[in-house]
């Protein structure tokens, strides 16, 4: 009989990890980065940074690379709209994943 090792395994527990310098974003922008093989696009809105996928749902357009307005981001692609403090769309019912995002340093940290 062979065993299965991975259903013994814990879970990986999230992590915070370096992004970008928040210096690299100025209020009002976004930027596309990528953490351990996985692209996000982060943004400052205000001084508070924000973390979403960078893949748009909708047709896979690069959000990172958005016009935003307050907490909202425009897919340059197609123009449709996501909330950064709830992923949400206000185009369609589509979402966007949201990640936890914190600045120590001047260094962006998102959770993965």
């Amino acid at each position: 009989m062979t065993a299965f090792r991975g259903a013994c395994q814990k879970p990986r527990m999230p992590s915070f990890v370096k992004a970008c310098s928040a210096d690299e974003i100025p209020p009002g922008a976004g930027k596309t980065v990528t953490v351990n093989g996985k692209e996000y696009a982060i943004f400052n809105v205000e001084g508070t940074f924000r973390a979403i996928d960078n893949e748009c749902p909708h047709r896979g357009g690069p959000l990172g690379e958005g016009e935003l307005e307050g907490c909202l981001v425009t897919c340059p692609w197609h123009a449709w709209e996501f909330d950064l403090t709830s992923g949400e769309s206000t185009t369609d019912d589509l979402t966007v994943t949201c990640y936890d995002v914190k600045v120590e340093d001047g260094t962006v940290l998102v959770i993965v």
